[in-house]
């Protein structure tokens, strides 16, 4: 004959704490999955404009390049403005200003490069161009123009009036010591 024997009944409290664990384990990968997405998104937008934005510096060297083009370098002439489309892109536009920032002054060449030889005028154009999201972008592009001499004009002051090749300019002598008391 078999005897058999029961098993003792446990009784122990089980409160779920591994339940109440694992849900908050949950909700901190939740959160750390959001926020990921959330960098995700706004670095997107960020490589985006800054895409816009280069875009836009591209637009603006293409108003100077079509600013030197196109543009009458008159020291007479009034200031002049444009704008227009870059081409290959629907929605990136330029506008350029060609001024004279010297007044359509002639200044002389640069001492000891045949100063007597040529005159220059200096002019400006400033581009600036446009993108989407509005972005902008300002170039600025200096262009000298070389003209026949303008004997009204000449070397600066203290600047010897002609180059004698092989010799150098000689200073300008030191000032006299004061005479003692």
């Amino acid at each position: 004959m078999r005897t058999t024997v029961a098993p003792k009944k446990l009784t122990t409290r089980q409160t779920g704490a591994a339940l109440v664990i694992g849900l908050l384990l949950l909700l901190v990968l939740t959160v750390l999955a959001i926020s990921g997405m959330n960098t995700a998104s706004i670095e997107f937008i960020m490589a985006g404009n800054e895409q816009y934005h280069q875009n836009a510096f591209q637009a603006a060297e293409t108003g100077i390049a079509q600013g030197i083009a196109n543009g009458v370098f008159n020291p007479e002439a009034t200031p002049q403005s444009s704008s227009g489309p870059v081409a290959n892109s629907p929605s990136d536009t330029y506008d350029i200003d060609i001024s004279s920032p010297l007044g359509g002054a002639a200044q002389p060449a640069f001492w000891g490069n045949s100063w007597n030889s040529f005159s220059t005028f200096h002019f400006e154009i400033r581009s600036v161009g446009n993108s989407v999201r509005n972005a902008q972008a300002t170039n600025r592009q200096g262009v000298a123009v070389l003209s026949p001499p303008d004997p009204s004009i000449g070397p600066g002051t203290g600047l010897p009036t002609a180059f004698t090749p092989g010799v150098a300019p000689r200073p300008p002598p030191p000032p006299p010591p004061p005479s003692p008391p």
